[in-house]
């Protein structure tokens, strides 16, 4: 995984390319912020800490994750939401897409070996995925329809 950092001032914006699948929901909820035409794409400066939080919250992959420097000398925080209520995993099938897994999640190959250890991923279900078990927004590329 290589993620992308972006500061300003006490806002950490990074994000993770091989982890997004495309949902455009960072695009549409702030679009001042979050600009696949501009470079750089991501602007932190053009809204509050609040807003930037809420819309990363909505990212269902993890791909976009927002941190807060509060004070200068103590450690950031990561200020994602959890994924789910309660620590309860939900998957979500999403129409002609991943399946959205929320929650404490703990992925394992065939042999045990740890995947991955977050708080969401989206796992692939069309089979196009150059990340496979992880979806890569291959399923639009595809033209995988749900059955």
């Amino acid at each position: 995984m290589s993620r992308k950092v972006y500061v300003h001032g006490p806002v950490e914006v990074s994000f993770d390319l091989s982890l997004c699948v495309h949902a455009g929901e960072c695009v549409r909820g702030l679009p001042a912020v979050f600009d696949a035409q501009a470079r750089p794409w991501i602007r932190p400066a053009a809204a509050t800490p609040a807003e930037i939080e809420s819309v990363v919250a909505r990212c269902p992959t993890g791909a976009l994750r927002f941190r807060r420097f509060d004070a200068p000398g103590t450690p950031a925080a990561d200020a994602r939401p959890a994924a789910s209520a309660a620590g309860r995993v939900v998957v979500t099938v999403q129409p002609d897409g991943p399946l959205l897994v929320a929650g404490p999640v703990a992925l394992h190959d065939a042999s045990g070996r740890l995947l991955r250890e977050a708080d969401r991923v989206a796992l692939c279900r069309c089979g196009a995925s150059a990340s496979k078990p992880f979806c890569d927004g291959a399923h639009a590329r595809a033209g995988f329809r749900s059955p």
